[in-house]
């Protein structure tokens, strides 16, 4: 079956047409930057822009960055303040005609990653956890989703673990690969304390530079790399709307 994916960012939106079955995309990824201001009115636009460049008429799964809630936005989105309580399915829907599933963004890259990558035919308890802009994650148990659980947010010295261990904070303050390592052996350790998961997924571009900070983590659980890089998102989408059909 096909689908079109859709994946929302802070500084753009990218979609392209799935197949749900082999979990690849069947066109070119279509990219139209995110409108500053980013409120609902005019991201909306946005998403119909996307679906009539592909001549789109099915349903539509969509990643978007914030906890979601049967479509509804449970907090401020990284988008704009005003995205709190607005239902993303319902107001995209409005906006072009089609049938629309939301998922937390975080959820449909690890959505992804369980289907078509890393995690396939694992089983227990899965943490994907996406180290980029900030900390994102998607939890698996027995390969069922347990949404929005934002593991980026747990609390370091009083602030959100990802304001301090976040790739994007190693680029910030110049950190070696050693010292942001030490970092993530910290969030990782407290993350194994609270779930005890049979399995890390690491996900995001620094995927693929595991092995240069790997050695400074030091839990129990086995870490491995993602396999579906900047696809993951818009295929995790669809895949959300193909279990709705």
């Amino acid at each position: 079956m096909e689908i079109l994916g859709i994946d929302i960012g802070g500084t753009g939106i990218k979609g392209a047409i799935v197949n749900t079955e082999k979990g690849e995309l069947v066109t070119e990824r279509f990219r139209i930057p995110t409108p500053k201001p980013s409120l609902p009115s005019e991201v909306a636009k946005t998403i119909k822009a996307i679906t009539q460049h592909f001549n789109w008429n099915g349903a539509v799964g969509c990643g978007f960055p914030t906890p979601l809630s049967h479509g509804t936005c449970k907090s401020v989105s990284n988008l704009h303040k005003s995205w709190k309580g607005v239902n993303v399915e319902d107001l995209f829907q409005k906006e072009t005609g089609l049938n629309f599933t939301a998922v937390n963004d975080a959820d449909a890259a690890a959505i992804a990653e369980m289907n078509f990558g890393a995690g396939k035919e694992k089983n227990g308890l899965v943490a994907v956890i996406t180290l980029g802009t900030g900390i994102g994650s998607g939890l698996f148990y027995n390969g069922v989703l347990i949404p929005n659980s934002e593991l980026g947010h747990v609390s370091y010295k009083n602030e959100a673990f990802e304001k301090y261990a976040a790739d994007s904070i190693r680029k910030k303050e110049d950190l070696s690969y050693s010292k942001w390592g030490k970092r993530l052996n910290k969030y990782f350790n407290h993350i194994e304390l609270i779930l005890s998961p049979d399995l890390f997924i690491i996900g995001g571009g620094a995927s693929k530079k595991l092995d240069k900070y790997r050695d400074q983590i030091k839990i129990d659980a086995p870490i491995i790399p993602a396999e579906n890089k900047n696809e993951a998102g818009i295929i995790g989408a669809a895949m959300a709307a193909y279990v709705q059909q």
